[in-house]
């Protein structure tokens, strides 16, 4: 079965602080660690009220220092929101701190607004590939030379994306691929088509690897899942307005008007979030492991009270281990 991981996006809530939602996305990557997860990936996001996670490296080398065991990493940095180079600097040097444990996921897009994106001055997605190049190069070869401690100390790097695009760009180059299809499900299927038939073997990968990431939200009770799922859903709303905000409490969202319109167009951005109880939330999960064959999931878990954001990654991991079990049990021989 694929490895489960998990998308932590300090998020900041109605009532909350950004001191607050750090403090809760550390217990969360421990949690993750204690529940036997595969790694904890970060965001990087910009001008975005509900979201406390902007600076990725500095995030990563403190949930690094939290924890022992687990991978943690950037899911991920905005190239070009930065010069390659500082990038190889930052995370060789995090991989000096952390052997064996830091992962460097890149994306193309801005994770910001327009406003955001010019007080950042980043530049033209357009030299993309061309700064994945220079950036996989300062950890190897002459360039290496420039980016003190990257030398020698390639973290795991995924490329990132929600378009065939980057999943062309990952094939190309040989790198692990990561589809959002958390809030862009559509390309999914054309997506890892194309990255698969379009893989060429490198230094870093042999065969083609997929991580999907995928919005779930567990409790012992389908309605009480579907109770704390009204702020991730009112949430969604604000966001696709072009309202951001902190992360509402489900008694803002069941006590919101909700506009006929409103209501179809968040159950159309929810509608590949898995809500329910452990079984059927792990039902969901295997059936998108059996549509996709993915290498790993991604799961990112947008609940306003830290308890129960704990407690529904914990059933999760426990049903999706329990699950594991019983499929290595039915296997012939045994």
């Amino acid at each position: 079965m694929s490895d489960l991981s998990l998308l932590e996006l300090a998020s900041v809530v109605s009532g909350g602080t950004a001191e607050e939602a750090l403090a809760e996305a550390t217990a969360m990557a421990q949690a993750a660690e204690a529940a036997g997860l595969h790694r904890v990936w970060v965001a990087e996001h910009h001008g975005m009220p509900g979201v406390a996670s902007s600076s990725p490296p500095v995030l990563v080398a403190h949930l690094a220092s939290a924890t022992s065991r687990i991978r943690i990493g950037a899911g991920g940095v905005m190239l070009p929101n930065h010069a390659p180079m500082v990038v190889a600097e930052q995370f060789g040097t995090l991989v000096a701190l952390h052997p064996g444990r830091i992962d460097l996921g890149i994306g193309r897009a801005p994770g910001s607004d327009l406003a955001t994106a010019r007080a950042l001055r980043r530049h033209s997605s357009e030299r993309f590939i061309d700064d994945v190049v220079e950036l996989l190069g300062y950890f190897s070869g002459d360039a290496a030379q420039l980016a003190v401690p990257a030398l020698g100390r390639l973290p795991e790097v995924w490329l990132l994306g929600s378009s065939t695009y980057s999943a062309q760009v990952a094939g190309m180059l040989g790198l692990p691929f990561s589809f959002a299809y958390h809030f862009n499900p559509e390309p999914m299927a054309a997506a890892l088509e194309l990255y698969r038939s379009t893989f060429r073997p490198s230094a870093v990968l042999e065969a083609p690897r997929v991580m999907v990431a995928v919005a779930t939200i567990c409790a012992p009770s389908q309605e009480e899942a579907r109770w704390l799922a009204g702020s991730s859903r009112l949430g969604t709303l604000l966001l696709r307005q072009g309202r951001p905000s902190v992360l509402p409490s489900p008694e803002e969202a069941a006590a919101y008007r909700y506009a006929d319109s409103e209501m179809a167009l968040i159950d159309q951005a929810c509608v590949t979030h898995l809500v329910g109880t452990p079984n059927e939330v792990v039902e969901g999960l295997a059936a998108l492991e059996a549509a996709t064959g993915c290498d790993e999931l991604l799961l990112t878990i947008r609940i306003h009270d830290q308890a129960a954001r704990q407690r529904s990654l914990e059933l999760v991991a426990e049903a999706w281990s329990a699950r594991a079990v019983i499929d290595l049990a039915a296997q012939p021989g045994r």
